[in-house]
């Protein structure tokens, strides 16, 4: 008998689809702005060795990363705000409807940035999009996009995808996509809580500190450091994912896993569960 899940009505199977990148210490691992690479060494007290290898009993090391550029990670509002917020108690749902679509971005310049119409454009050829609440607004209309019904996560995979992803160096010499502050403002709007992305930033990676796109996620005001009644104090944003070619797009089920960092960002593990089809 095959296991599945029930949640909102819909049925998922139980085979879980991780779309984090390990993070492999001293070996080959993501890294962006060119920041120190995560590494660990054995724990040494006098004749104590915290290797086996090296007689040690056991195995205990100390850890040094920087969650923001060296892995997978889920950050919070607390990322861009002088008060301290831990995404501990911005994260509150276990399980979270979800969507993933596929995008390839625009050259503008010489940049490479994922816009408003390319989203909407994933998202409306995803199958049983119109049955779900998904849509292809008029850009031109002015008018505010419906919600997504039920799904608050929206999780983005981007054009070329291969395994290069889990080792990438992102900085100033390869500058990744990034996403133009239309289509952040459209995410907004069209009721997404949570954004998952396999880039290092949903911002230019160099754009002198102004962070527009997180601050128009969170509903921060630009140039603001300092939440407000509006902002999206529940909202999260988890980066540095990677999601293999043979994971369709379309509906999951998300568990997104956190270390229980009190900290505006932390490692996290995004899980997917397929949706299965109706019986």
């Amino acid at each position: 008998m095959k296991n599945s899940l029930q949640f909102n009505g819909r049925n998922y199977d139980l085979s879980p689809i991780d779309i984090s990148i390990p993070l492999r210490f001293n070996g080959a691992q993501p890294n962006a702005y060119g920041v120190e690479p995560a590494t660990s060494k054995p724990c040494e007290y006098g004749s104590l060795v915290g290797d086996t290898r090296r007689g040690g009993s056991v195995n205990f090391e100390q850890y040094t990363f920087i969650p923001h550029c060296n892995g997978t990670h889920t950050e919070c509002i607390g990322h861009i705000t002088q008060e301290r917020i831990s995404v501990r108690d911005c994260l509150k749902e276990v399980f979270m409807p979800a969507v993933l679509i596929t995008v390839e971005p625009s050259k503008e310049q010489d940049d490479l940035v994922i816009t408003s119409d390319a989203i909407a454009m994933a998202i409306k050829s995803e199958p049983g999009a119109i049955a779900t609440g998904a849509f292809l607004p008029n850009r031109g209309s002015g008018e505010r996009p419906p919600a997504t019904g039920t799904r608050t996560a929206l999780i983005v995979r981007t054009l070329p995808n291969d395994d290069n992803k889990l080792t990438r160096a992102y900085g100033a010499q390869s500058v990744p996509a990034y996403f133009t502050p239309d289509a952040m403002g459209f995410i907004v709007e069209s009721g997404f809580k949570h954004l998952l992305v396999d880039l290092p930033s949903i911002d230019r990676l160099f754009d002198g500190g102004k962070l527009l796109n997180h601050r128009i996620f969170w509903n921060v005001e630009p140039g603001s450091f300092e939440v407000n009644d509006n902002s999206r104090i529940n909202a999260t944003i988890t980066e540095l994912i990677y999601v293999p070619n043979d994971v369709k797009d379309g509906e999951y089920l998300l568990n997104l896993q956190i270390a229980p960092f009190e900290s505006d960002c932390a490692p996290s593990r995004p899980i997917l569960l397929r949706s299965e089809p109706p019986a």
